[in-house]
């Protein structure tokens, strides 16, 4: 072979070993494109909690669940457990909520069954439900968090009210949305922007199963002194694991979630005593009330949250403050508590009575007649009963503007 043969020779080996170790550099393996499993429609209660229904092991029932990011498990009510005569194994684990720590027992290697779909092998704990079924007017069985959430790809879709599981694999996001990159470790945070009288970032707890907008524990809105001052407070009721906690309600200028904001957004401050939030790791939780205008895609085994924008992104927040909070107790629906300085009190409602009708509806529906009380600068009328006698009252529901 000549020189010169030779030399074009070797420059072309050359090319090959490159462009080969190139190609092999492109290499890599994929997981099988991620599937639909099963479409399950579902429902939702104020504030934007999502209700699915579920069977549990081969029980005709059908179950009301929550679905609910804030969760690090899946759980059972203990009276639905009582229904069921099953017998749940008590353990020395414990589960802390908004107002209060608590040992909890467990039904180990359950199966439950959505619609074309059975998810097995899960460990429920068992925990007191009784004032979320009170709260929403809805019997809740239980709770839908992490033990499942994990299992899948799920997409939350708003617009049609379906949810569909998918399986694990390679997933090509739609256009038009944002991806978020939170932590999860069975629980997802979430970094934010918020900004009131100052602007900080902070993590919050990414919480589909709360009911609400943002809730600041006192510690991290004292520490971070970004709140103004010069904003009226509100006395609120609110409602959690572990029971009944008073809380403050103002609201604050800005929220950022990636590239979306939201202004003049109520926030309630509670007293963490239990350290729910984890604080100083975060500063609280987003709530569903601001999470329910997105559709989202969640895939914990990615680390990957999907949001866009959907149909509701630009709908009013709930500014009413009428200072009376509704509970659905034993068939009735009873005034569980009123604010002292607030329309209610003012006009003379007492915890205890029985409210009867809001506005001449007596349909005795506990959410209609919470979306009645949401109407700021208007007034209601309540007929409502006390020491069996019926009596009217009528205020004007205050603006927290």
């Amino acid at each position: 072979m000549s020189l010169r043969k030779k030399a074009i020779y070797l420059f072309f080996t050359g090319i090959m070993l490159l462009a080969g170790n190139s190609l092999k550099a492109q290499e890599e393996f994929i997981e099988p494109p991620s599937r639909e499993i099963t479409k399950v429609p579902f429902t939702q209660l104020t504030g934007g909690i999502v209700i699915m229904q579920a069977k549990l092991e081969s029980f005709p029932d059908t179950l009301n669940f929550i679905l609910d990011t804030g969760s690090s498990g899946i759980s059972l009510d203990s009276t639905t457990v009582d229904y069921l005569k099953m017998k749940p194994t008590p353990s020395d684990r414990t589960i802390r909520g908004i107002a209060g720590i608590r040992k909890v027992s467990f039904l180990y290697n359950q199966k439950l069954h959505f619609p074309g779909l059975t998810v097995d092998s899960l460990n429920f704990h068992i925990n007191d439900y009784t004032i979320l079924t009170a709260v929403y007017g809805e019997r809740i069985d239980g709770i839908i968090g992490y033990s499942v959430l994990s299992r899948y790809i799920l997409k939350v879709d708003y617009d049609s009210m379906r949810i569909s599981f998918c399986t694990k694999g390679t997933i090509r996001y739609p256009r038009g949305g944002y991806l978020l990159k939170p932590t999860i470790n069975q629980l997802v945070s979430q970094p934010l922007r918020v900004r009131d009288e100052k602007t900080i970032y902070s993590r919050f707890l990414y919480d589909m199963g709360a009911g609400l907008c943002m809730l600041l524990s006192k510690e991290f809105a004292e520490d971070s002194n970004f709140l103004s001052k010069k904003k009226k407070r509100f006395i609120k009721e609110g409602e959690g694991l572990g029971g009944k906690i008073d809380m403050e309600l103002m609201v604050m200028r800005e929220v950022k979630i990636g590239p979306y904001k939201f202004r003049n957004v109520p926030t309630f401050i509670f007293d963490d005593e239990n350290n729910v939030t984890s604080y100083p790791y975060m500063g609280g939780l987003i709530g569903n009330d601001i999470l329910r205008r997105f559709n989202i895609i969640l895939n914990y085994a990615k680390g990957d949250i999907f949001i866009i924008p959907n149909r509701h992104f630009n709908e009013t927040f709930d500014y009413s403050y009428s200072g009376i909070e509704l509970y659905f107790i034993n068939g009735l629906i009873i005034i569980g508590d009123v604010a002292k300085g607030s329309p209610g009190e003012a006009a003379g409602l007492k915890e205890g009575d029985e409210v009867i009708a809001i506005n001449k509806n007596f349909s005795q529906n506990l959410n209609q007649y919470k979306i009645a009380l949401q109407v700021p600068g208007e007034k209601v009328k309540i007929v409502f009963r006390r020491d069996s006698r019926l009596m009217e009252v009528e205020f004007k529901v205050k603006s927290i503007l």
